[in-house]
């Protein structure tokens, strides 16, 4: 069987797949998500047995981690069988093609109830996206989220023995006076914290030039008030990390507008409705769903893939106020391409 590696145009290898298993979600975010979304026909998605084989075959050709990503993966029925097939890909002999890791990303809201099942599938690590420990908030940047819940899924990830990283979006006037309590709530839960930019991507009811927050200096100013020590650590994301002296706990900082992070890109997004995205910051895609459907075997669907791969852009170009008539305006939800 054919398990070559999947090289872009520029030498860049694909080691990372981050999948999309549903375009719902029980939170509607300002910087994600419309108050009120429309939401793909069921016909349109992915069956989770066409994800698993799908994910098989990146894994046969060098994709060693593997992030699971909504919308909210866990409002998916039936998600956790998604979990459990992909588990069987880690742990496997040297040279044998598998995974190095499975993750996924989650609002929490359902954690609680999940968080032992992910641990039995072999889940060491997630991302728990959280802006704001304020619950009045809280319910205001997520539109209907509840706190507590987000909270007791944390803790239970915490009891389950999943190692924690809290993903919060940088906007100004909303949250930045938070970032101090977040990272001293981390040290105290033992969870690193990871910043972002926000992302031009999608109508969501709200400007997010109003929002837009440069971590560059966010982080000067973190520095004054806490000791960052560089360290060379790496999830396979895009995310730059450094020690905080005084909590023990990582800071992370994910700056898609200030200082992109393409030159390293491993990455490619898999939406629930079969798109392959080999750029967030790109609208051009590739339909595996229909040569899926058609009863393409695998070696064609890879050649679709090797295809799209080479597309890959050397970089994104995303800018903060572009109009609704900008050609190179990404006009999808977050939710739909998977975070």
């Amino acid at each position: 069987m054919d398990n070559t590696p999947l090289p872009d145009s520029y030498g860049r290898l694909l080691t990372y797949l981050r999948v999309s298993v549903t375009d719902r979600c029980d939170m509607r975010c300002i910087y994600c998500m419309a108050e009120d979304m429309t939401f793909l026909p069921k016909a349109e998605i992915l069956s989770l047995t066409e994800l698993e084989r799908l994910c098989a075959a990146f894994i046969r050709h060098g994709v060693r981690r593997l992030r699971i990503t909504g919308g909210e993966p866990l409002v998916r029925r039936d998600v956790m069988a998604f979990f459990r097939e992909m588990g069987q890909w880690l742990g496997r002999p040297g040279g044998q093609p598998g995974l190095d890791e499975l993750t996924l990303t989650t609002n929490a809201s359902r954690l609680a109830a999940f968080a032992e099942d992910l641990r039995a599938c072999g889940v060491r690590r997630i991302n728990v996206s959280l802006d704001s420990l304020d619950p009045a908030r809280f319910a205001r940047i997520t539109r209907r989220g509840n706190l507590s819940r987000t909270l007791d899924g944390i803790r239970a990830a915490r009891e389950a023995g999943l190692a924690l990283r809290i993903n919060t979006v940088a906007m100004a006037g909303v949250n930045d006076d938070e970032f101090d309590s977040l990272i001293a709530w981390c040290g105290e839960i033992g969870a690193d914290l990871c910043l972002i930019e926000t992302m031009p991507m999608g109508e969501t009811g709200e400007d997010r030039t109003d929002y837009y927050l440069p971590l560059s200096g966010v982080r000067r100013g973190l520095e004054r008030r806490w000791t960052l020590e560089p360290v060379p650590y790496r999830t396979g994301g895009p995310a730059r990390y450094a020690r905080i002296a005084q909590t023990g706990r990582r800071i992370g900082f994910i700056t898609p507008m200030t200082h992109n992070f393409c030159e390293s890109c491993n990455r490619v997004r898999l939406s629930c409705t079969g798109r392959l995205y080999t750029c967030l910051g790109h609208e051009g895609s590739t339909d595996l769903r229909a040569p899926l459907r058609a009863g393409t075997d695998d070696a064609g669907m890879m050649d679709h893939v090797r295809a799209a791969i080479l597309r890959k852009p050397r970089g994104h170009d995303f800018l903060i106020g572009r109009s609704a008539d900008d050609p190179a305006r990404v006009t999808r939800h977050m939710s739909v391409t998977g975070g």
